[in-house]
């Protein structure tokens, strides 16, 4: 992938993160106690969060001092 298919893919992934939130705000405020649903919620949160930093890491270069 070259920088600027990495930074679109960035963009999606910080915008599925946005929602996931949103999601999972809105089941803690309904008083939904699907507490199974929320932790699948919060992994994939987490995964997202996980895959935006290592494509970020790769529109880096590595810096040798």
């Amino acid at each position: 992938m070259d920088d600027d298919q990495i930074a679109r893919r960035i963009e999606a992934l910080r915008v599925e993160h946005r929602d996931l939130d949103a999601a999972i705000a809105a089941l803690g405020t309904t008083g939904s106690l699907d507490q199974m649903q929320i932790a699948r919620l919060k992994k994939r949160k987490l995964r997202l969060r996980d895959e935006i930093m290592m494509l970020g890491d790769e529109l880096i270069p590595d810096i040798i001092a």
